[in-house]
């Protein structure tokens, strides 16, 4: 259970907007195996969480939940003021639509070039000529150091560089909330330090939402202003590096000391 309020500076929270997302009780189960159980979540527009936790806690699954890629068996999700139980197909559809996703496994086609990977989610959306099309795909790929491989296919391309095209393709639409689901797996560490440079530069430009999933916690430290526990299913605790160096709870001390006690 969280033993700590998470408190967030004077100046932050003046930054901060209202809610994007919200669960209330949300709980998930495939077949006799409960995933995710009464899971109660806030997230406000400007920040940048760190959703974490040992493997098979839920991380992913919470993940599709929220952006409706998957449906809950109880609860409440509220995305972007809309609640996704009540939502129809198409307009669930425009809700995707106003969201990133960066997945672990890049998902990039691979019978098509870099440029028409991260060009594929405006192309979805419409309304937007060849010219604005292109403009906008040289300009996400410069933003993540990558100007020049547009024409090149994914599988010319370092597991690093699939990583930074995967989040030049997440922004291309000027998402209002982005979810990264574990970014930097597989990654060497100096890779992973740009990856998560790269998010903290995302949301500092475009003042996006982000929810983070990572077992990085050494190297999202700097980018989150909070973490998400998971553990058993629950929201076991929420709060700041600082709550999370302080707390007497031992399997957040544990946790955050890089221990082996819960699996990882």
């Amino acid at each position: 259970m969280n033993d700590a309020t998470v408190v967030v500076s004077a100046e932050h929270e003046r930054q901060l907007g209202g809610e994007v997302l919200r669960l209330r009780g949300v709980s998930k189960w495939f077949g006799d195996s409960c995933v995710l159980d009464r899971i109660d979540f806030s997230l406000r527009a400007g920040e940048v969480v760190g959703l974490i936790g040992p493997g098979g806690a839920g991380k992913s699954v919470f993940v599709k939940l929220c952006c409706g890629l998957m449906d809950a068996d109880d609860g409440e999700i509220i995305l972007l003021g809309e609640d996704l139980k009540l939502v129809g197909a198409k307009e669930r559809q425009h809700l995707r639509e106003r969201v990133g996703l960066v997945f672990q496994n890049y998902a990039l086609f691979d019978f098509m070039t870099v440029g028409d990977n991260v060009a594929f989610p405006m192309r979805q959306r419409g309304g937007f000529s060849v010219a604005e099309i292109d403009a906008k795909v040289q300009e996400r790929l410069s933003e993540v150091d990558l100007p020049l491989v547009r024409a090149l296919m994914p599988n010319e391309l370092s597991g690093g560089m699939k990583k930074r095209v995967g989040l030049a393709r997440a922004n291309i639409n000027d998402p209002e909330l982005i979810f990264f689901d574990d970014p930097t797996a597989g990654l060497d560490p100096v890779t992973s330090s740009k990856i998560f440079n790269l998010i903290r530069h995302t949301q500092t430009q475009r003042n996006s939402t982000c929810l983070v999933i990572s077992h990085d916690i050494d190297r999202m430290r700097p980018v989150v202003d909070r973490y998400v526990l998971l553990y058993e299913c629950r929201v076991h605790w929420t709060g700041t590096q600082a709550q999370a160096m302080a707390s007497q709870d031992p399997i957040v001390r544990e946790f955050f000391r890089k221990q082996e006690v819960i699996g990882l």
